[in-house]
């Protein structure tokens, strides 16, 4: 057992921590506030508040409000493009994983030429090496589901080659200042507040499966799996209940770490080409989608027993003790969190798509499949997708 730990994020969590962003040394005097294209993060005050607090801190801002859910590669160049044009040195990320993704790429975009799959690992992209450091990026996250305030990766689509990738992985990328503020949690919708927590969960239930895992992304896969677990439900049936919110962003934030202190593994890719292909669909309930068949594999091929064992104990079940449980914890889940019906073909996916997003999984973030502790095939991700379509 061995492991690298670099989590050079300081990290401010709590009910009511967005009223202390002033107290902290701001990493540049213009801030580029990066949030969604919907209307959330104005309606309920969010901006405003940040905009004060950054005022407080003597700090100007522009806003750029045009983040998509599944962010594209076209809006991380205007962002990046937004950011040089209106001189801001450094930026804020203010909401979920998709802004804090898309505000990665564009604090490195907004400091270096060409497009951004020029640096892309992966499929289609160039593999370059960033030449300017990014600029430096504070992340406030008003939802429970990526961990990506606290991690040095970002999820961006390319919609004319069909690629969903992960970019990212130099340390300048981890954010300076992380604040996870339960309280800004509250009025997300119940659907995506339970999404945004499989995401979470399946993060940790990934990393601890994965053959690099540790003692240390051990640690804090199952402490995420427990709070995500044991809240998320009643964050789902009461968003105004602080106690649930509170323990599932504690577990959306130790998800994150479990990424940077282990690795998610091919469920995620799987899923990356299923929305790479069908843009409205939610990251979460792709994933929540194939979930149950993707871990019936591997429980099949006996590749870690006692681990699917230790994963359903902390989901609840104490007296587990086959793998075949966290099949059984993970389906009560979805029950208790009202997901357990989601179908591919509400979002247009059709069974003769299979092999080719089984393909483009395989071929655009072929790195996660190497974390799994057997062979993946295409056919068997092919059986996968079948298994899972409704």
């Amino acid at each position: 057992m061995s492991f690298k730990m670099y989590v050079p994020t300081k990290l401010l969590f709590g009910v009511g921590k967005l009223n202390d962003l002033s107290k902290e040394k701001m990493p540049g005097k213009k801030a580029m506030i990066v949030i969604s294209n919907g209307k959330s993060t104005r309606a309920n005050g969010y901006l405003d508040r940040t905009q004060e607090q950054l005022k407080l801190a003597g700090a100007e801002f522009a806003v750029f409000d045009k983040v998509e859910p599944n962010p594209l590669h076209t809006t991380v160049m205007a962002g990046a493009a937004f950011a040089r044009e209106n001189g801001c040195d450094f930026i804020v990320a203010l909401g979920g994983g998709s802004v804090m993704d898309a505000s990665k790429a564009m604090a490195a975009m907004a400091t270096n030429d060409g497009t951004l799959w020029d640096y892309v690992v992966g499929g289609t992209g160039k593999g370059k090496d960033l030449v300017n450091n990014p600029l430096s990026l504070i992340a406030i996250t008003t939802t429970a589901g990526t961990g990506s305030e606290v991690d040095e990766y970002g999820v961006v689509t390319n919609s004319e080659t069909k690629e969903k990738i992960g970019f990212g992985g130099m340390e300048e990328l981890f954010p300076v200042l992380a604040i996870v503020d339960p309280e800004l949690m509250t009025t997300v919708p119940p659907k995506y507040t339970a999404y945004q927590g499989f995401d979470a969960l399946f993060h940790s239930t990934e990393t601890y499966i994965a053959n690099c895992a540790s003692f240390v992304s051990d640690m804090v896969a199952l402490t995420a799996i427990e709070n995500v677990a044991k809240y998320l439900p009643r964050a789902v049936k009461d968003g105004k209940d602080i106690e649930a919110r509170e323990h599932v962003a504690f577990g959306n934030t130790m998800s994150g770490y479990s990424m940077v202190t282990g690795s998610c593994t091919s469920e995620h890719s799987l899923e990356h080409a299923m929305s790479a292909y069908h843009q409205e669909l939610p990251h979460g309930a792709g994933l929540i989608m194939i979930s149950l068949a993707y871990y019936e594999h591997f429980i099949n091929e006996h590749v870690c027993d006692e681990r699917f064992v230790k994963m359903a104990q902390v989901m609840g079940m104490e007296d587990a003790s086959k793998p075949e449980d966290f099949l059984t914890a993970l389906k009560k889940l979805q029950q208790d969190c009202g997901v357990d019906e989601l179908k591919m073909s509400d979002y247009g996916i059709k069974p003769e798509e299979f092999k080719t997003l089984a393909e483009n999984a395989k071929y655009t973030m072929g790195g996660l499949f190497t974390m799994d502790r057997c062979d993946l095939s295409v056919d068997d991700c092919v059986a996968i997708y079948e298994k899972s379509y409704k």
